[in-house]
């Protein structure tokens, strides 16, 4: 994931086959496709043909956010 963060810096990221820890914390994967604009990524989450996809942002988010999983 380090070098997915530096690479695609306040990206989303779309992940195929992703790794992650007991806890679900995504710690790699195949980078299928990034962009700043969330949308493009769902958009290309929903026409992959990957069975296992991770969607991650690299960047921080801002303190007031929710997130819903």
């Amino acid at each position: 994931m380090a070098e997915i963060k530096t690479r695609f810096d306040s990206e989303w990221v779309l992940l195929e086959d992703p790794e992650s820890t007991e806890t679900l914390e995504v710690t790699g994967g195949k980078v299928l496709c990034h962009s700043k604009d969330r949308d493009e990524v769902y958009r290309q989450a929903r026409e992959s043909k990957a069975k296992h996809m991770a969607i991650v942002y690299t960047g921080r988010l801002p303190k007031d956010a929710v997130v819903v999983l």
